[in-house]
């Protein structure tokens, strides 16, 4: 019986998908696979080589160094093993190609997919979270957003979303009490967007006339007033972190958050 061992630093289910979808077109023969991953320093090259050698054995490997498959070459070569590099053909024709030298980082494909993974969750999260949405699964967000209308929640949480960060927003509304379960979060994953009443009595006045609203106390300068007063006091009560946002990009929010919150700038590799 042939003996495919299937080698790689990583994992090694990319070159087994390989090897099994080649084995594909032989029917019922007779093949055993045998995977090694993690392979990933000179002497464990050898032990492997070493295993198959004596064999009715293929060798299939996906080393990503360059160091390790000249090792393969040289012990595989040298035991009389036949052995088949499914990586470095790609990897030279790429670096030719591109004029750039690979990074050699065992098992990346698997952290690039695990991380936009991620990303596409944290997306979702964000849809479904926010403008207080699902108030419920709050405890699931590593970043909650709280302010009165037109701060900039939204926008900021889809940005903290696409760098791979659960996040939510809840909006403060006069006259309406917080949710229950946002005053039961973490207060240090809670963040108070404020901005100058100025400012907010601009914004709202722009979408006021956008949507046809027509004169009323949601861009009135008094009543902004009030109630940013009322939510710098429920932060404050809370223990919630302030962010004045006034003038500052979405990005520049975004990156002071991660900041106060003692998380990288971006969740994804």
């Amino acid at each position: 019986m042939l003996t495919v061992f299937v080698v790689s630093d990583a994992t090694g289910e990319t070159a087994e998908r390989v090897a099994r979808s080649a084995l594909a077109q032989f029917g019922d023969a007779a093949v055993a696979i045998e995977r090694r991953g993690e392979v990933r320093s000179a002497g464990c090259v050898r032990a492997v080589v070493n295993e198959a050698a004596g064999r009715d054995s293929l060798l299939i490997h996906t080393l990503v160094a360059n160091e390790l498959r000249q090792v393969m070459l040289e012990e595989t070569r040298r035991r009389g093993v036949d052995a088949m590099d499914l990586m470095g053909p790609v990897l030279a024709r790429l670096s030719h190609a591109l004029g750039v030298t690979p990074q050699e980082k065992p098992g990346l494909f698997a952290q690039l997919m695990t991380a936009r993974s991620r990303q596409i969750e944290a997306v979702d999260y964000a849809f479904r979270h926010d403008d207080g949405a699902r108030t419920d699964e709050l405890e699931r967000a590593e970043i909650i957003l709280v302010g009165v209308s037109r701060t900039m929640k939204t926008p900021t949480t889809l940005y903290l979303a696409y760098r791979g960060w659960f996040a939510a927003n809840v909006p403060l509304v006069p006259g309406v009490p917080p949710p229950a379960a946002l005053l039961t979060q973490p207060p240090d994953k809670v963040f108070g967007l404020l901005m100058t009443p100025a400012r907010l009595a601009e914004l709202r006045r722009v979408r006021a006339q956008h949507l046809q609203m027509g004169p009323a106390a949601y861009a009135a300068l008094a009543d902004i007033r009030e109630e940013l007063v009322r939510a710098q006091i429920l932060c404050i009560d809370h223990g919630w972190r302030r962010i004045d946002v006034t003038g500052k990009s979405v990005e520049e929010v975004a990156l002071e958050i991660l900041a106060l919150r003692g998380l990288s700038e971006d969740r994804r590799p």
